[in-house]
């Protein structure tokens, strides 16, 4: 008798454990990255002018093909631009607009902006939720002397935004991953 409800404890003990375990056809949700093949900024002048824009597109990714750039004229010294992005990823038909992802998940994301030869600084006219940047909408302004230069585009996923620096743009302290970064070859008339 003994042996019986030793037996039987030990059968229902097992049954438990198995009952609890965890079910592999009922994985945990994964959070998959974003899928950016095209980025698309529009810089208007605020009082008025001739709206440029800048784009990078890369239909197969990691792909032979090199991804394809424009940018559709000069930026005019002395002049303040709103900019807007649009990320999409055209991998999708109709396109997926991957704005909404990162205004969803805003407090995750963040743009930096870098210019060289000093031909424009960047302000922030969006923040997230917990009133850090993000970067969708944003100032350029431009420098007071013509020339050129490079102007980028960097996207970080789960940036480090209480670093020294990052509130402002600087990328340098921010972490996290690169989502996108594009550089665009800029002249200012």
């Amino acid at each position: 008798m003994k042996t019986f409800k030793k037996l039987s404890i030990l059968f229902l003990s097992t049954l438990g454990f198995l009952a609890c375990s965890n079910d592999d056809d009922n994985p945990t949700p994964v959070n998959e990255e974003e899928v950016i093949t095209t980025l698309t900024a529009v810089l208007t002048p605020i009082s008025g002018g001739t709206t440029v824009t800048l784009q990078i597109r890369d239909l197969d990714g990691d792909g032979p093909n090199e991804p394809d750039l424009t940018v559709s004229g000069p930026l005019v010294i002395n002049t303040t631009y709103n900019g807007s992005l649009t990320l999409l990823n055209e991998t999708e038909s109709p396109a997926e607009l991957i704005n909404s992802e990162i205004e969803e998940e805003d407090d995750e994301h963040q743009f930096f902006f870098q210019s060289s030869n000093n031909i424009a600084t960047f302000t922030y006219a969006d923040s997230d939720r917990n009133s850090n940047p993000i970067g969708l909408e944003f100032a350029l302004i431009t420098a007071s002397s013509a020339g050129s230069g490079n102007i980028t585009v960097t996207l970080r996923h789960k940036p480090n935004k209480a670093a020294s620096g990052v509130f402002e743009g600087d990328i340098t302290n921010a972490g996290g991953e690169t989502d996108i970064e594009a550089t665009f070859p800029v002249t200012l008339q």
